[in-house]
């Protein structure tokens, strides 16, 4: 009993000793196979890197991430905008401006001249010849006295009319009369007795407020309004296209902004604005086909006068005071350069008339006579000669460079003249 009691021991001994044997050798290959935590980590950072690639082609394949950047399949791209009036004014496109031009159609009248163009009478004098012409244009309430309302136009609205009516925003019509006019400047004030306005239509209209046109920009959006064509008030609107344009008209030249947007006859006179409703402008003119010597087409090239050009001027014609024209040298004529292109005489101002005792008359200056240069500025076109004067007063002398024939060439010779 003892041996066999021995003999089980020893075969407890030994089972007990396998089985340690089996744990150790789990154990190793246990720890034979597990991973340091830095390997985990990477093998981790490797599995999500793939998956965040994966997932991001899916999704752009799908449409649903947003390039971007500008393509041409539709992609739309907001512009941020600024929601003030004032940045609005400084150079955005205008699109709906119906509470701007409600606000300011009551400042703006529509004028009707009336104008003698001939005159005679035949037998009995119910048989009087008289002939007028009619002319429409348009005017900008400026201000308004204790008996008097002021209104702005163009002189060449008004220049030589006989008579002349207004036309408020009632359509009421009145007689008016010029008050002050500028022909160098192109401006005229005329007046409408505030007695003869009814009451009613003195409780519709307003004075016009005046801006600063030394602050528009090019591209800034810009409103026109008129009487087109004397179908009474239209507006349109654009862009400045330019500023400081020279523009030469009836041998003054001054410089004005130049507009794209649709002016036509009629709308001489009428505002031009800005996005906050201020007149910058005066419309005045536009070029159109034929009026250049190029063969093409003119389109959206309309002037207006800078209101703050004229801003003393205008309040001089509406206080009653002459307009200072400024001095001149008391000639007329046209530049060689466009009379008598490809001929061999210098370039000028070629002289085809002298006032009588003018500077120029007193200077001893003669039809045929050339000014090559004034002052040491050399007259290459016709704002080279003018804009030299027109900073002249009265009284200035200025020094004028002569071509003049002598047999059978020209000659040169300096002149002084006393503006006049």
């Amino acid at each position: 009993m003892e041996e066999e009691k021995e003999i089980n021991n020893v075969k407890k001994v030994n089972k007990d000793k396998e089985e340690k044997i089996k744990e150790v050798k789990v154990k190793e290959v246990k720890e034979k196979n597990k991973l340091p935590k830095d390997k985990i980590i990477i093998i981790i950072f490797i599995v999500l890197s793939l998956i965040a690639v994966v997932t991001f082609i899916v999704l752009d394949r799908t449409g649903l991430i947003k390039n971007n950047k500008a393509s041409n399949e539709g992609t739309n791209i907001t512009l941020k905008h600024t929601a003030t009036n004032d940045n609005y004014s400084e150079g955005i496109y205008m699109t709906d401006v119906s509470d701007v031009v409600e606000e300011v159609m009551p400042s703006i009248v529509a004028i009707t001249s009336k104008t003698l163009v001939s005159s005679g009478t035949f037998g009995p004098s119910f048989f009087n010849q008289n002939q007028y012409s009619e002319g429409a244009g348009s005017g900008i309430i400026v201000g308004k006295s204790d008996t008097e309302l002021m209104i702005l136009t163009n002189n060449h609205v008004v220049e030589g009319a006989e008579e002349l009516t207004v036309k408020f925003i009632d359509d009421k019509s009145v007689d008016a009369t010029i008050k002050g006019t500028s022909e160098r400047k192109d401006m005229a004030i005329i007046a409408v007795k505030l007695s003869d306005i009814d009451s009613s239509t003195l409780e519709n209209i307003k004075i016009a407020t005046i801006g600063d046109s030394s602050k528009l920009k090019v591209g800034q959006g810009i409103i026109a309004i008129g009487n087109a064509l004397g179908y009474g008030q239209s507006v349109t609107t654009g862009v400045v296209s330019a500023i400081d344009r020279e523009v030469t008209t009836d041998n003054y030249t001054n410089k004005m902004i130049q507009i794209d947007a649709a002016i036509n006859g009629g709308n001489s006179g009428g505002a031009l604005l800005n996005a906050k409703g201020e007149v910058v402008g005066i419309n005045s003119l536009k070029y159109s086909s034929g009026a250049t010597s190029t063969s093409a087409s003119v389109e959206g090239m309309g002037f207006a006068i800078p209101i703050s050009d004229v801003s003393d001027l205008i309040e001089d014609l509406i206080n009653g005071k002459e307009a200072e024209e400024g001095a001149t040298l008391g000639v007329e004529g046209y530049m060689t350069t466009s009379m008598y292109t490809g001929s061999n005489l210098p370039t000028g101002f070629y002289i085809s008339g002298i006032t009588s005792n003018s500077g120029a008359d007193k200077a001893g200056l003669e039809i045929g006579n050339i000014i090559t240069a004034i002052d040491g500025t050399e007259v290459e076109k016709f704002s080279d000669l003018s804009n030299v004067i027109y900073d002249k007063k009265k009284g200035d002398k200025v020094t004028l460079k002569i071509a003049y024939v002598k047999g059978r060439e020209y000659k040169e010779k300096e002149v002084e003249a006393v503006l006049s």
